[in-house]
C-alpha cells in the first residue's frame, strides 16, 4: 500500500457493517494492521451487537447507536503521530460486529432411525427431521465460546453441532414420552414446545437463544409405513360382502362401457373371483344347514306315583294303564317322572291323557256308493 492510500485510509473514520447475506452472525471489521483512528464514528445498527477488543482485551460491548472511539480505554493515538514506528501504531484494536437477528429455518433431523417402544406395534424405527431458529443474546460468550478469532463466522460453522444437539435430546424425549407412533402427528406442537423447553438452556451456554423447534415429520420405515397402509386400506373397506357387491357391479359398468377394450379380460378375471368367493360362501352356508338335529332321547319314559300315602314305581306307561284300570291310578294321583320338577296330578301329564280315554262304541257312519 502506498503511502498516500495509507494516509486517506487513516480520514475513513466510520465504522459499520451492513449485512447481505442471510446467514452471516459475526463479522470483523477489516482495517489496515487493525488500526482505528481516534475520533472514529462507530454505527451500529439495530439487531446488532459491536464487541470492541483493544489490544487483544474486550473494551465494550455495544448496542444499537452511533459512538465516538475517544475514550480512554480505546487507542488514542493514529498512525500520524506515531513516524518513529513507522506508521505502525502500537495500539491494535478490533471492532466484531455479531448479528443479533433471528436465525429462522435452519434444519435439525435424524441421520439415523430412533429405535422406540409401541404399546400397539411394539418395538418400532422412526425418523424424525423440523426445523429450529436461534439468535445471539450474549455477544461476548458467543464469540468466546464459538466464534475465537475468526473474520466471518456463518450459521453453517454451527448448525451440525446444534443439530445434534436437538437430534439427542429428541431422541431421549421421544423414547420417554410413551406416546403411540399413531398419535404422533396430534403432539407435534407439544413436541416443539417441549424441545424448545428443554434445550433453551443449553444453547445459552454458546450465549444462543434457542427461539422455537418445530417438528415437521415423524416418519415409519417404508416397510412399516405399507403394512400400515393395508392395515387402514382394510379398515376402511368396512363391510367386504358389500365392498365385494359394488366393486363387480362397478366392473360390469366399465367391461359393458368398453366391451372391446384390453381390460375387459381383466375385468372379467376380477368378476369371475369375486362370484367364486361369493358360491364359496354360499355353499359352506348351505353345508351347514344341512347338519342333522340332535339324536332324540329313546329311553322309555317311566311315572312314580303316590298310592297309600307311599311311592310306587317305577311304571312304564302300560303298567300305569294297568294300574288306572285297577283303580289304583285315577287323574287325582300324583305322580313325577325324571323329565319332571316336580309331583303333579296325573290328569295334567300329556303322557298319560289317553289312559282314561275310552274307545268309541258308535261306529262311523257308512260312506254312500
Amino acid at each position: 500500500m502506498g503511502l498516500f492510500s495509507r494516509l486517506f485510509s487513516e480520514f475513513v473514520d466510520v465504522i459499520e457493517w451492513t449485512d447481505d447475506s442471510s446467514n452471516t452472525m459475526v463479522y470483523r471489521f477489516e482495517r489496515y494492521g487493525n488500526e482505528i483512528k481516534y475520533g472514529a464514528k462507530l454505527i451500529v445498527r439495530e439487531a446488532q451487537f459491536a464487541v470492541f477488543v483493544n489490544e487483544g482485551e474486550v473494551a465494550d460491548v455495544l448496542g444499537p447507536g452511533t459512538y465516538e472511539l475517544e475514550t480512554k480505554n480505546l487507542p488514542i493515538l493514529t498512525t500520524l503521530q506515531n513516524w518513529h514506528h513507522g506508521f505502525q501504531s502500537p495500539f491494535k484494536a478490533e471492532v466484531y460486529f455479531c448479528n443479533a437477528r433471528r436465525f429462522t429455518d435452519l434444519k435439525w433431523g435424524t441421520k439415523q432411525p430412533l429405535m422406540l417402544r409401541d404399546s400397539e406395534f411394539g418395538g418400532l424405527r422412526i425418523r424424525a427431521f423440523g426445523t429450529y431458529g436461534v439468535r445471539i443474546t450474549d455477544a461476548l460468550m458467543f464469540i468466546r465460546e464459538i466464534v475465537g478469532t475468526e473474520g466471518v463466522f456463518t450459521t453453517d460453522e454451527i448448525s451440525a453441532q446444534l443439530r445434534n444437539l436437538i437430534t439427542s435430546r429428541f431422541a431421549t424425549i421421544i423414547g420417554s414420552a410413551n406416546i403411540p407412533v399413531l398419535d404422533m402427528a396430534a403432539n407435534y406442537d407439544q413436541l416443539g414446545e417441549f424441545l424448545t423447553t428443554r434445550i433453551a438452556p443449553e444453547f445459552g451456554e454458546y450465549g444462543l437463544e434457542l427461539t422455537r423447534i418445530l417438528v415437521e415429520n415423524i416418519s415409519l420405515p417404508p416397510m412399516v409405513s405399507e403394512a400400515l397402509d393395508k392395515r387402514t386400506s382394510m379398515g376402511m373397506t368396512g363391510n367386504l360382502d358389500r365392498y365385494l357387491k359394488y366393486q363387480t357391479g362397478a366392473s360390469m359398468e366399465a367391461a359393458a362401457q368398453n366391451p372391446g377394450g384390453g381390460a375387459s379380460d381383466g375385468i372379467g378375471m376380477g368378476i369371475g373371483l369375486a362370484m367364486a368367493n361369493r358360491m364359496n360362501d354360499s355353499l359352506q352356508a348351505g353345508g351347514s344347514q344341512a347338519t342333522p338335529p340332535p339324536i332324540p332321547n329313546t329311553s322309555p319314559v317311566v311315572f312314580h306315583l303316590v298310592a297309600d300315602g307311599a311311592a310306587q314305581g317305577p311304571y312304564s306307561v302300560d303298567l300305569m294303564k294297568e294300574q288306572a284300570a285297577s283303580g289304583n291310578l285315577t287323574p287325582d294321583t300324583l305322580v313325577w317322572s325324571p323329565h319332571m320338577s316336580e309331583w303333579q296330578a296325573a290328569g295334567g301329564v300329556d303322557a298319560l291323557n289317553g289312559i282314561w280315554t275310552k274307545p268309541s262304541a258308535t261306529p262311523p257312519p257308512i260312506p254312500s256308493s
